[in-house]
Order: structure tokens, then sequence, then C-alpha cells
């Protein structure tokens, strides 16, 4: 092709991939870019950083430029990346962090605007009422300045995706869809109009801080921690097309300047998306807490080196909007070159329903809740086991699988948290293929558990779309018992909460009374309304203990755990407090408290166990 011809399907194809309907893949986009690049250096297309159309307000100058990232595909191409650029006497330690598949933002406090193009961007602060912000210890209202991903969780756009209409009345198809048709819409009343219309409140958009995760790895073993890190990362809840690798020392990436296009120490691991096609051999249904999930099992298929069996079909709509039966000839994609998924099908020749009508847990008959199918029975087991894992996990309750809570339930008739609070160590030790040793930690884990801040047992409830974070906002100004007394419109007036939120919590409150006031008996209940912010610990190099026993012991004595240094962390563990590290240099930047982990032992010694105190009576 000629460069007018390379620049001219380059626009056509940026264009229909932010319409919704991607003409060629990212690979094959990115392969002309840099056709162009290599045949033309410097036309101006390369200097031009993509970013879908947006009724905006105006244009913005940026304070300083916005600009893309260079891209690599293989890890061999990666650590070629980091080895070319990383000082010769260190082992440079490097950042690893989500590449979001949205539109790039910054908020300076007053204004919300896009990259643009680089320079300049467009004013979308109209669009705030649709966006919650998400940071590495904020989630709620944009109140303050951040850079980050504008995005619509797909956890979000599942659960809304069959009431989402565009202009045309056609069904959007995926998470840049609607992002796009969101942010075509002109002015602050029409969004109004379209939240009322889906009973949405703020926050269905997200913007996401690029500093929200953040994983550190020195080069050394970033090919040893790769799977493992690609494995983290595509477990987050968000849109992505990729992962970011920078270099953790700012000063240092910094001072490697950028080319016109991209800065040289941080570089973009593509996903790539491969397809290939098979048939739909069967629909299995995982139970969830408020639904039941299918997952399709195909005909084995190599994709990218992999024998892929199993892929995702997101919900029970997903699969009416497929027409999508068993014995059909199916397209699937493993996006990322981690989760596949089925993106089209082709009716078999013989082709039977894919869909079930009755619980395959209780035989009840299912029913509608939006684009899922849910078992309506109060009792059924499996659906009891997924809300008691989740409230297990909300209380952060350690020792306690699904396999062992399972048992449990079965042996013991267990139906709720209250019901695990009231066994006993010997009825635990009464457990299939469980150790004196292994019922004492358990039971010990159950004992610690009781002793509960309102916001974890909050998240334990289950309600829709309150987990720890909403639940400690909730609980700022409001005590646990002046919540379940507060109406709707006053739940519904709580910032960041809304009237979606409110009416899940009101129902709850008032259905589930009689079981909130059981569990409020069998648990000690730790206010958190009117106080300050829990003390944050983070710890740092290789401790004499595996990591998780400081961890733990952080939380029991009422800690929060966190993976950064940032300026509002109160105490940083670390190994060698001499030594010089990234997290190091920031926490004295920030004047953070450091102490070596003698000194957090002493801080927090580690309380004897009833298990302990036994072996101790024995000598």
């Amino acid at each position: 092709m000629t460069v007018d011809e390379l620049a001219l399907q380059i626009r056509q194809a940026f264009e229909s991939y932010w319409a919704g309907h991607p003409e060629i893949s990212d690979t094959q986009y990115d392969a002309l870019v840099r056709q162009l690049r290599e045949a033309a250096p410097d036309h101006p297309l390369l200097e031009e950083v993509g970013a879908p159309q947006v009724a905006a307000l105006g244009e913005v100058r940026l304070a300083a430029p916005m600009i893309s990232l260079d891209k690599v595909y293989s890890l061999a191409e990666l650590l070629k990346w980091a080895a070319g650029f990383a000082r010769q006497d260190r082992d440079e330690l490097l950042l690893v962090q989500p590449k979001y598949d949205g539109i790039s933002c910054r908020y300076d406090g007053k204004t919300l605007v896009t990259r643009g193009k680089g320079e300049t961007g467009q004013d979308i602060t109209d669009k705030l009422p649709l966006i919650e912000l998400e940071t590495a210890d904020y989630t709620g209202p944009v109140d303050r300045p951040a850079r980050g991903e504008l995005l619509i969780r797909p956890d979000r756009f599942e659960k809304l995706r069959s009431v989402i209409r565009s202009r045309s009345n056609t069904v959007y198809r995926n998470t840049r869809n609607v992002l796009t048709g969101f942010m075509m819409l002109k002015n602050s009343r029409e969004i109004e109009q379209v939240l009322l219309g889906m009973k949405m409140s703020g926050g269905f958009l997200s913007l996401v801080d690029y500093g929200r995760f953040s994983f550190e790895v020195p080069l050394s073993k970033l090919e040893a921690e790769w799977e493992n890190l690609l494995e983290r990362i595509n477990a987050l809840p968000y849109p992505m097309d990729g992962i970011v690798i920078k270099f953790a020392d700012e000063a240092f990436r910094q001072s490697l300047g950028s080319t016109a296009h991209h800065p040289r120490g941080e570089m973009a691991f593509k996903f790539v998306n491969s397809r290939s096609s098979s048939v739909l051999e069967n629909v299995e249904w995982s139970f969830g807490k408020n639904c039941l999930t299918p997952v399709a099992e195909i005909r084995p298929v190599e994709l990218g080196g992999t024998t892929i069996r199993r892929a995702t079909l997101h919900n029970a709509r997903h699969i009416q909007e497929l027409d999508l039966q068993i014995g059909d000839t199916v397209v699937v994609e493993r996006a990322g070159d981690v989760i596949p998924h089925i993106v089209s099908c082709t009716p078999g020749a013989e082709r039977r329903d894919a869909l079930i009508s009755h619980c395959p847990g209780c035989n009840t008959a299912l029913v509608w809740k939006g684009p899922e199918l849910t078992c309506p029975n109060p009792e059924c087991f499996e659906t009891l086991l997924c809300r008691l894992s989740a409230a297990v996990l909300a209380l952060d309750i350690d020792n306690l699988g699904d396999a062992t809570l399972r048992q449990i339930m079965k042996q013991y008739s267990v139906r709720s948290l209250r019901g695990l609070f009231a066994l006993s160590r010997a009825d635990l030790a009464r457990l299939e293929r469980f150790a004196e040793k292994s019922a004492a930690n358990l039971f010990e884990s159950l004992q610690q558990a009781r002793n509960c801040p309102d916001y974890r047992l909050l998240a334990a409830l289950n309600i829709p779309n309150v987990g720890v974070n909403v639940a400690k906002v909730l609980l700022k100004e409001h005590s646990f018992a002046e919540l379940r007394e507060l109406p709707e419109e006053a739940l519904s007036a709580i910032k960041g909460i809304g009237p979606e939120r409110a009416a899940a919590l009101r129902r709850v409150f008032t259905e589930e009374k009689a079981f909130i006031d059981g569990l409020l008996d069998a648990v000690d209940l730790q206010s958190s309304t009117g106080k300050s912010a829990a003390e944050t610990v983070c710890f740092t190099g290789k401790m004499p203990e595996k990591r998780s026993f400081y961890e733990s012991l952080a939380r029991e004595y009422g800690m929060e755990v966190a993976d950064q240094v940032t300026e509002s962390l109160t105490l940083l563990v670390a190994a060698d407090p001499a030594e010089q590290s990234t997290k190091l240099e920031r926490a004295k930047k920030w004047g953070t408290l450091i102490i070596s982990p003698d000194e957090f032992l002493k801080r927090c010694p580690p309380k004897e166990s009833a298990a302990q105190e036994e072996q101790l009576s024995l000598f």
C-alpha cells in the first residue's frame, strides 16, 4: 500500500473499532501503524494519539502532553526492551499495571479532560454525574485530582446490557460500544434523563486511576513471575487489552525522555486475541450468590498453543442474543491470550436448547432477573453455599475454603454466619480429613472474625453493589443501627450511593431483619462511624516469616494492608530499612514511619492461639 492508503486504512480501522464493529484485530491495526512508521516516520498521523469522538464542552490545552505507549507482543520483546534501558549496576524494579481499554482522562479538581490528540483534550466535565472514581484507597464520586482510564466495568455492563439501548434502539454489544455511546450525550440534562430511565445513579462509568493496581517485580524475576502477573491482572474486573510495564524509579524513568509518540521508560504489552472454530457440546451452569452463570463446554481446539475446552458465556441473556444452542459451530476467542469466550455461532445440523428451566441444585423452576437466570428457592443449598462463601470472604476468615464450607454445611446444617460462629472446636475436629491442629486453626479464625468491623459485616450481607468500600462510605456518618432505620430516600442521598443501592439496602434491611438481628447477637461489632481512617501498613522486602504471617497479624490488630506506598500510608515495614527501593524512597519523601519486622512484632506481638496454649500445657 502507498502511504496515503496506509493512513486511510488506519483511520477507518480506528473509527470502526470505536463504533463497536472492528474490521481488523488489534494486532493487524498495530502492524499497519508500524508499516506507516517505517514508510513515513514523519507522517502527522503517527503524532496523533487516537481518541474516540465525544460530545465535549470544548477543547482544552493540556498542562502536560498525554502521549501514547510503544507496544510489544511477546515476553521476549518486553525483556529485550527492559534490558536495553536498564542500568547495568542494579536490578531494576519494574511496575506492572493493567492496560485498560477505555478513554484516557485527567481530572484536575475542576475539569475532566480526555487526552484527545496528546497536546489538547476534550472537556467532558458534564459527564461527571455518570462517573465513579476508583483509586488505590478510595471509591466514590470524582472529587479529587486523578489521571486514569474512563471505562465501563464488564460486571456492570453485563447486568444492564439488556436494558441499555443505543440511539438507533439496538442493543450495545460490548463495553467499548456503551462507553462511546454515553460519551456522545450532549448535556447534563440528557445524562440525567438516561440515568433516570435506567433507574441508575452516578457511577455507571468508572474512572480508574492508573495507580489503582500496581505490582512490583525486579527485572531479574520478571520472566519467572510473568504467568502469575498475567493471572492476577486478568482477574481484575475491567476491560483490558494489555499490560503496562514501567521502570519504578520515576526520576530514572523521566530521564529516559520520550519520542513524539511515546515515553521510553514505559512499554505496553498488548494481548493478542486468537480465534478458532469449534462445536458447542454442552453448557455447564455454575452457582453464584445471586444467579447461575453459564460456561460453554466445547470440542477441544488449539488457541495460541493451548488446548481450549471451556469458554465463558457471560450470562443467560447472552445465550439468547447469540441464539446459541448445543450442537452449533462457535467462534472462540482467547482474549488476552488468557480468557476464552464465544463471540458468534452458526446453527448446527442437530440443535438442542442451551438454556435450562430448573435449578440443577434443587430442581426449582428458575426465574429471570434482568439478564440472569436465578433460583428463587431461599433454601437452595448451592445458592446458600455461594452466599455464605462470599460472606466468609468479606469477613476475611482464614483457613475456610469452599470445600470445607460445603462439608460444614452438610454435616452440621449450617446456613449462615451465625451457624458458623456457633461451631465448637470439637465440631470442627470431627470434619473429615481434619486434624486437631487444623480444627484449632479454623476455630481461632472464626473467633477472631467475631470481633467484626461494622463495614465488613455490612459487606457480608451480600447486598448487590455493596462491597467493603461502599460499606465504609455508608458507615462514615451513620452507625450500623442508624443505617438499618434510614428510609430509602435518606440512603439514596448519601454521597456515592444513589437510588439503586438504596433500594437494595432498604429491601435487605427489611426482609432479613430477623437474620441480621441474630447475626448481631453472634458477633462483637466494632463501629467505625465518626472514627479516623484505620492505620494502614505496607510490607517490602524478604521477611524472616512469610508475608501472609505479617499481613494477618496486621489485620488482627485492626490495620489495613496496602500493596503500595501512598501519601496516606501510616506505616512501612521494611526487611532492610537501609535498602534503596522505590517504596522506601516514597515513604521517606512523604514522612511515613519506617520500621523493621522485629519492631513491627513488638508493636503487634502474635497472640497465643488456643492450639498453642494446649501444646504449651503438655510440657
